[in-house]
């Protein structure tokens, strides 16, 4: 295989990961595999390479004469997604807390305390300050799954936004994190980051449940009153 067949392939496996990820391919949607390849410029074959790697990835599914069906995000979805966070981030945080550089501290500071009117650089800070904090916790096993949670916590977060709802703004619990970091109190930290974990948790779960019950399938309770009905 040639290096250049092999960069197309992870090229289209990237490009279409990240869009599946911020939701530019939107959740419940349908692809196109030959829409697909024109969009990336590229033949048929890397594409269908990517959609398999992504399968595994479990962002999209291939269902037979209908196209690629993208993952949609459940109520299931974001009640594990919390879960896990709430358990694993408090533990990553305190095995970090004496490896995070005081300049890279400051300067994620810094950028809370500014107002933040684009969404999306507003939800990358975000997700860029915990990944800061995993990635130093010293442990790899926890630092890729934790990478891979929060691709799925993206589509959360974005999900969310794109639909106009009022996701909880972090920007002040975020500061107070840091902030007690920089003070060296590790566990003020961790009850802060459980704190500010549990209300984007209550914030996401009222956004998905009010989707999905207002989605849901109409009960047929009434079609046994109907028979009632033509029985008189």
């Amino acid at each position: 295989m040639s290096t250049t067949s092999t960069n197309f392939k992870d090229q289209a496996y990237n490009i279409i990961k990240e869009r599946l990820i911020n939701c530019i391919y939107e959740p419940g949607s349908f692809l196109n595999e030959a829409q697909l390849a024109a969009d990336l410029g590229c033949s048929r074959t890397p594409v269908r390479e990517a959609i398999s790697r992504l399968e595994f990835d479990n962002l999209v599914t291939v269902v037979p004469k209908k196209g690629i069906l993208v993952s949609d995000i459940s109520l299931t979805d974001v009640q594990q997604i919390f879960q896990t966070r709430l358990e694993i981030e408090p533990v990553t945080l305190r095995m970090a807390a004496p490896h995070l550089p005081q300049a890279e501290l400051l300067s994620f500071q810094e950028k809370f305390s500014k107002d933040m009117t684009d969404i999306r650089n507003g939800y990358r800070l975000d997700t860029a300050m915990h990944l800061f904090i995993i990635e130093h916790c010293g442990n790899r096993y926890l630092i890729d799954m934790m990478r891979k949670l929060f691709e799925d916590n993206t589509r959360v977060i974005i999900s969310s936004k794109q639909n106009q709802i009022q996701i909880h703004d972090a920007r002040r619990e975020h500061s107070e994190i840091i902030h007690a970091l920089l003070s060296r109190d590790t566990d003020r930290a961790v009850d802060l980051m459980k704190t500010h974990i549990e209300s984007c948790r209550r914030a996401a779960l009222d956004y998905f449940y009010d989707i999905q019950a207002y989605s849901a399938a109409p009960s047929s309770a009434y079609k046994a009153v109907l028979n009632e009905l033509e029985c008189i």
